[in-house]
């Protein structure tokens, strides 16, 4: 199964690309989608959905793994990446990929087993489970990679019932 990981931001949207086969992850791909300030918020979030398209059918994703809008004390950056997060899903509904959305609460925990795990322990983590040599760069790419994770753990019964 191919699992399409999505870090969802207006400036910056990572994404990851892990195989997984019911008990192995195998990295296939990651990176970071940049936007400009200098363009309209429209425009932005449009080239984000159409680049998250192309790699899902780049790489033949089965499925995508997103991290859901997360509230803090700044709303005001929080609605422009709900917005992206609206246009990805429209966009990967067209394609016909399923997608699931994931709290940070719920990604810390299927990565690390600790819900206040801090952003250098989940990113250690991504790095041991996918067996890389580093962690995985930029921060973005990192935490779409463990989207990936988090949806293979909480699906393994079902992967490895299907194989």
């Amino acid at each position: 199964m191919i699992v399409l990981g999505v870090d969802p931001g207006l400036a910056d949207t990572g994404w990851g690309v892990v195989e997984f086969d019911g008990q192995h992850y195998r990295p296939v791909s990651f990176g970071t989608i940049k936007t400009s300030p200098e363009d309209e918020q429209q425009k932005r979030i449009y080239t984000i959905a159409e680049d998250l398209g192309t790699l899902a059918e780049r790489f033949s994703a089965d499925v995508v793994a997103m991290e859901d809008i997360f509230f803090t004390k700044n709303i005001t950056s929080a609605i422009p990446v709900a917005k992206v997060i609206g246009a990805s899903i429209h966009k990967f509904t067209e394609l016909s990929l399923r997608v699931h959305l994931y709290s940070p609460l719920d990604v810390k925990m299927a990565v690390t087993g600790m819900g206040r795990a801090d952003k250098n322990q989940v990113q250690e983590m991504v790095r041991i489970l996918l067996n890389l040599k580093e962690i995985p760069r930029p921060d973005h790419a990192a935490d779409a990679l463990a989207d990936c994770i988090c949806y293979c753990t909480h699906n393994a019964l079902k992967v490895t019932i299907r194989s």
